[in-house]
């Protein structure tokens, strides 16, 4: 999706005009895919822009830092508050932010460490990552030929900017075979999560989900959607999930800050149909949630 310039850009703790804010072409990070970011998502409420569960994902941030051995130069108090002063300073009702940490000009070689550590947040308006037709239509999925990182190759419990290759080959992948989206299986061909999203399925009631030891992301929506459905007297299960699972499902859908939920119509054309009753109901939950219209979900909703 295309992306609508903004006014700033902050960088390292300064506003700097969008145009402005370049990097240079010695940065390590561009090289070597040395990175951190986060995608978060602000919504327009009834109270002004409220930035859905800004501090977790900050938090979370600083969780990739610490597996990348990456010392951050800003704490999670600075960063929160930096990510309220960009989304100000650009006047925005909502809008999707980007923090992201990277090596700048330093030493050239795979050692990121002599390099100094920058951090940039973007905010810009930005819709449905997956169109807005698919929140109610659903998307057409295919199972990668491309496998999911290892824990022991590229940690997935981080978000760094060169592991996305491997999302990047399965989305490409399934683009070019006529697909909306791609699912991933790990190595031991159990179901991780898609290109940049988890993954949920529905049998009998119950909602399950891939165990973080399968390798998805520990995504900050994903665990909101357990949250919810939990709240709603629906049974959540963590369990390895096979592609047949996924094809003989009753409902199914993705989640993710892009995203957001977003039911799965068909999975290697194994047709699912319209999204079902539960689904429609967590997406009912999810985005009243998210615009500050629900109080038992309060704390969810960081007003800028």
């Amino acid at each position: 999706m295309p992306i609508t310039p903004t006014k700033f850009i902050w960088m390292d703790g300064d506003l700097v005009e969008w145009e402005k804010a370049t990097v240079h072409v010695l940065n390590h990070s561009l090289h070597y895919g040395s990175g951190l970011f986060e995608g978060i998502r602000a919504y327009h409420t009834k109270k002004g822009p409220a930035v859905f569960r800004l501090t977790p994902h900050i938090e979370r941030l600083h969780r990739s830092a610490r597996i990348y051995l990456i010392d951050m130069p800003f704490g999670v108090a600075q960063l929160v508050e930096a990510t309220k002063q960009i989304v100000r300073a650009n006047k925005l009702d909502a809008c999707y932010i980007r923090p992201i940490v990277y090596h700048g000009y330093g030493e050239m070689g795979l050692n990121p460490l002599p390099c100094p550590v920058k951090v940039s947040i973007i905010a810009w308006t930005w819709g449905a990552y997956l169109g807005e037709e698919s929140l109610t239509q659903g998307v057409r999925t295919k199972i990668s030929s491309w496998r999911r990182n290892d824990h022991n190759a590229i940690p997935p419990a981080a978000k760094a900017t060169g592991q996305y290759l491997n999302s990047g080959l399965a989305k490409v992948e399934a683009v070019k075979s006529g697909y909306d989206e791609a699912i991933m299986l790990n190595e031991r061909g159990f179901v991780a999560d898609a290109t940049g999203e988890n993954v949920f399925m529905v049998r009998d009631g119950v909602l399950m989900t891939p165990p973080l030891a399968s390798g998805p992301l520990q995504g900050i929506t994903r665990d909101a959607i357990m949250i919810i459905a939990g709240d709603l007297g629906i049974q959540v299960e963590e369990t390895d999930l096979s592609r047949t699972d996924l094809y003989t499902a009753d409902e199914a859908f993705m989640t993710g800050t892009a995203a957001e939920v977003v039911p799965i119509r068909s999975v290697d054309d194994r047709d699912l149909g319209e999204a079902g009753p539960i689904t429609k109901k967590i997406q009912e939950v999810f985005f009243a949630a998210v615009r500050g219209e629900l109080e038992n979900y309060s704390d969810w909703n960081e007003y800028v």
